[in-house]
């Protein structure tokens, strides 16, 4: 789930659907417990409160280069993320890239993350 806050500014490589979908829901569980705590602490309903804006705010680049390297692992390059302008039709696009199986073996962006040394080895696997 916190893979992505390790590689925060990392947006060569790839990432795994598990590695971006965690990361997904971790955002989420977050923003949840931070609108929690700014309600307690008083805030309006109506608007974000300050816990829950810092921790958007940090989260905002690994949420941003997780994406990438997830589009890198379908062979796409991060001009793909600019779908995320186009209303509807550019987010459905976009989540089905994000929940498309990367491409197998290595490509231009970096080695397969499910078999980073480029075979799969029988014996490395069942060892």
């Amino acid at each position: 789930m916190i893979l992505p806050l390790r590689r925060y500014f990392e947006i060569s490589g790839r990432s795994r659907r598990q590695e971006y979908w965690m990361f997904t829901l971790f955002s989420f569980l977050v923003g949840v417990v931070t609108t929690v705590v700014d309600r307690g602490l008083g805030f309006d309903w109506g608007s974000t409160g300050p816990v829950n804006a810092l921790v958007n705010l940090a989260l905002f680049v690994p949420g941003i280069t997780v994406a990438i390297r997830r589009l890198h692992d379908t062979d796409r390059s991060a001009w793909w993320l600019l779908l995320v302008f186009l209303p509807i039709i550019g987010w459905i696009w976009l989540f089905v890239l994000y929940v498309t199986e990367g491409t197998r073996g290595p490509n231009r962006f970096g080695p397969d993350p499910k078999d980073p040394h480029g075979t799969l080895d029988i014996d490395r696997v069942f060892s």
